[in-house]
């Protein structure tokens, strides 16, 4: 990675104690659904796919579950993270690399971009390059499967909750704030563990909406297939949707 790349990754793990701590991660989102959701959406539009490659791969949860049906290679801007896929999942191929300008040198029947990743693409000609890496990585009628927020989380106070980790039982206070110009929506959150110990966070993530996926997909030479919730229903009702895409260049 360059300089640039690095310093991001740097500034995205101190912004972040999931980052900091991905067996934390790894706990705290145990019950995510997003492989089986990608694996669903997957069989429904391209069944015969054999090879995948995963950008924003994180600690390797929905890659180690992806990878028991296709051939997977996973990509993640941050090092740490990837240190903790080979440690943990020794099996795995993963890189490091930034998802807007990282280039493997070959292609994949599906693409797959889960979580939040593309919401840490703040700018417009971020989120271009973003898509631009993604048809970089595909041959005709590639699949590409993106999970992302298209609506900000809004609430009028804090919320809190309790919340069971492998570091101990913590308090979690969560404030989300909304910039409609920017359509950055930051969440502050405040760890307070048992154990008296505390951590913040503050992530900032771009809200992309269906209609502007649509744009970047389709400048990128995708045809967008669905836009859809975890029920697979046409009508959004959450803030996060699923992007089914294939690439037609």
């Amino acid at each position: 990675m360059n300089s640039l790349d690095i310093a991001e990754a740097e500034r995205l793990e101190a912004s972040n104690l999931f980052y900091r701590e991905p067996a934390l991660y790894d706990s705290v989102q145990a019950d995510s659904d997003s492989a089986s959701v990608c694996r669903a959406l997957i069989d429904q539009h391209f069944p015969a796919a054999r090879t995948l490659l995963d950008f924003g791969c994180g600690t390797g949860r929905d890659l180690e579950l992806l990878a028991q049906r296709f051939d997977c290679v996973g990509v993640d801007l941050q090092p740490r993270l990837a240190d903790y896929v080979r440690r943990t999942h020794p099996e795995l191929d993963v890189r490091v690399g930034d998802m807007r300008t990282v280039r493997l040198g070959h292609t994949a029947d599906v693409l797959t971009c889960l979580g939040n990743s593309l919401s840490y693409a703040h700018g417009n000609r971020e989120v271009q390059a973003a898509f631009e890496t993604f048809a970089a990585h595909a041959h005709r009628d590639t699949l590409l499967v993106l999970c992302s927020p298209v609506a900000p989380i809004e609430s009028p106070s804090p919320q809190q909750a309790r919340v069971e980790t492998r570091l101990g039982t913590a308090t979690v206070t969560i404030a989300y704030e909304w910039d409609l110009r920017t359509q950055i929506n930051t969440m502050r959150r405040h760890w307070a563990f048992d154990s008296g110990e505390e951590a913040n966070d503050t992530i900032r993530r771009r809200i992309v909406g269906p209609r502007e996926l649509e744009l970047y997909a389709t400048h990128a030479g995708f045809d967008v297939l669905a836009i859809t919730d975890e029920s697979g229903g046409d009508a959004l009702i959450g803030p996060g949707a699923y992007t089914v895409a294939r690439y037609e260049n």
